[in-house]
Parts: structure tokens; C-alpha cells; sequence
């Protein structure tokens, strides 16, 4: 007689299917959670067991649907998907979000550059633009300011004091002196007509120079001076006493109709044609260290001279 079939554990399977899907969630609940796992970039896992003589594997995979851990994790399920992308591009911000504030600071510092240069430009070319000749922008000198003369070439400035020439017209000497302070190089500006205390001075104009200390007037004649053996320039007169011998053409170098501050002049004597000229020569006695000063016939870039320190008057306006 044949043997009965031996029946299946049918209990037995099923418990130990619902023990594997426990062990399996356990597993999962290990591993960390979703985001957990996001941030160590790991890798999608699967455990797919396929029997009770099987052992549990693991297989990588790239994604998965985000239903699959719910469904993994349903009672009687075969299979549980644990998930994690193997990207990070669901996290990564825009470009131009992750990196404004490297634009803005690169925009702002080119900005900065070139308003700077901007400046610096314009800055300059103001400053060199308009030549010392021109001095459009200088104090206007007027009839009645009180101002010393500087030599261009050297420096120094026109100077008298109450020290005769010992040779020559014997009158009171004038040099150029290298101090800047130094009361005894001021000279107020006069007019050989009828203008006035802060008149304008327009170039060929016919001026004296009065010196402040002695009252005596700029002064050239015929005489040799005592260096160089040109026209000697003296100083002669007071406040009652001036003649032709007193009388200066203004001269201004450049495009100014007007004599201003730092303005390149020359003046040029009346009488004797000389232009007002000073060198390097200087007298070792007397006036031990200050050069001479003296009238020569010839335009040269030696007898240049500009308004230096002094109290000028403003301009009268004119009713």
C-alpha cells in the first residue's frame, strides 16, 4: 500500500517568512535613516531573500522609486529596498545661488578700480593740462599789491636794502636773495597813469615797483654792474621823486592778457631796452651770498621772473 504524502509545513514557512521580513526591517533600521544615508552617499542596497535554504544578499542599485521602501516594509513582502541616491544633485543649489556672493564682491571691486582710475585720470590731466604761462587759474595781480618777484631759472628772489654800490652810480644796490622770508623783497606794484588800487594789470603795461623798506623805486640805467659788467639795476627816488629811469614794461609769456600769480613775465626797462636778468654769480662781500641782479639787452629764458609770495588786492569791479 502506497505511504501518504507527508504534509508540507505550511506553518513553519510562514513564520519563518514573517521572522526574515522582521530581520530584514531590522537591517534597514541599522543602516540610518534616509537623509542620514544621503549625507554619506552611500549606495542603494536590496536584500532579496529567496528562501529559507537561501542566505540574505545585498545588490547595489543605482535608484529606486520612493514607494519601494513602503512596500518593502508590508508584512508578507519578499523584498526590502533600501534606497539612497547615488547622486547629490537633488541637493545642490543653482550656480548663480551657490556663488552671488563671489559675483558681488568681483563686481564691486571692479567697479571700485574703475571709478579710481576714473580719478586718478582726470586728476591728472587737469593738473598738467593748463602750463604755469597760461596760470588761468592763479590770483590776478592788481595795481597796489604787495608781492615778491622769484627768478625762475634760480630761485631767488628780487631784493634791496640800505647798502650803496661801491662802484658804478653809487646808488642803493639790489641782488637776488635766497630766503624766502625775508621783509626786504617786497615790492608794491605801481601804475605810471591814471589807474587804480586793484585795477587788473594787462601785459605791455608800463609799471614801477616800489621797494617797501626804503620807498625807493626799481631803477636801470647805463652804469656796469659790478659782476658781469651790464646794466647796472639800482634802486633810486622815494615817494615824490620817480622818473622814466623808474619805468617797467610787464611782458607776459604764454596766451594770459593779464598778470596773474606764478605767470611767466619779463620786464623790460623803458629807457634803456634792458630786460631785468639775474645768474648764478654772487658777491662775496657787502651782500656775501646774494647774486647779482642787472639789465641785459637780449631775450633769453634766463631773464624770466614770477609773482611769488605777497598780499594782493582783489580786483575792483568795474560800475
Amino acid at each position: 500500500a502506497s505511504k501518504p504524502k507527508p504534509k508540507k509545513p505550511t506553518t513553519t514557512i510562514k513564520y519563518h517568512r514573517r521572522l526574515e521580513s522582521r530581520n530584514c526591517l531590522k537591517f534597514h533600521l541599522r543602516i540610518g535613516t534616509s537623509s542620514e544615508l544621503h549625507r554619506a552617499s552611500a549606495k542603494s542596497f536590496i536584500v532579496a531573500p529567496s528562501g529559507l535554504q537561501q542566505h540574505q544578499t545585498l545588490t547595489r542599485r543605482k535608484s529606486a522609486p520612493p514607494s519601494t521602501l513602503n512596500q518593502a516594509g508590508a508584512p508578507g513582502s519578499k523584498r526590502i529596498v533600501l534606497k539612497e541616491s547615488s547622486s547629490e544633485s537633488d541637493l545642490d543649489l543653482p550656480f548663480w545661488q551657490r556663488t552671488w556672493f563671489i559675483v558681488l564682491f568681483l563686481l564691486m571691486a571692479i567697479s571700485f578700480f574703475g571709478l579710481a582710475l576714473f580719478l586718478f585720470l582726470t586728476l591728472d590731466s587737469d593738473y598738467t593740462s593748463t602750463p604755469v604761462s597760461a596760470a588761468s587759474e592763479g590770483v590776478q595781480i592788481t595795481y597796489g599789491s604787495a608781492i615778491k618777484l622769484m627768478h625762475e631759472k634760480t630761485k631767488f628772489r628780487l631784493h634791496s636794502h640800505d647798502v650803496p654800490y661801491g662802484s658804478g652810480s653809487g646808488q642803493q644796490s639790489v641782488t637776488g636773495f635766497p630766503g624766502v622770508d625775508d621783509a626786504n623783497s617786497y615790492w608794491v606794484v605801481r601804475s605810471t597813469d591814471s589807474s587804480k588800487q586793484g585795477d587788473p594789470i594787462k601785459s605791455g603795461s608800463i609799471i614801477r615797483l616800489q621797494h617797501i623798506k626804503t620807498r625807493k623805486w626799481l631803477h636801470s640805467h647805463l652804469h656796469a654792474s659790478p659782476i658781469s659788467g651790464n646794466m647796472e639795476v639800482s634802486c633810486f627816488g622815494d615817494d615824490k621823486e620817480s622818473d622814466t629811469g623808474d619805468y617797467w614794461r610787464l611782458e607776459i609769456e604764454g596766451s594770459g592778457k593779464t598778470w596773474r600769480q606764478d605767470q611767466r613775465i619779463r620786464l623790460q626797462h623803458i629807457d634803456t631796452g634792458g630786460y631785468l636778468h639775474s645768474h648764478d654769480k654772487k658777491y662775496t662781500r657787502i651782500a656775501g651770498g646774494q647774486q647779482e641782479v642787472c639789465g641785459v639787452k637780449e631775450k633769453r629764458p634766463d631773464n624770466v621772473w614770477l609773482a611769488a609770495e605777497g598780499v594782493y588786492f582783489p580786483v575792483t569791479e568795474s560800475k
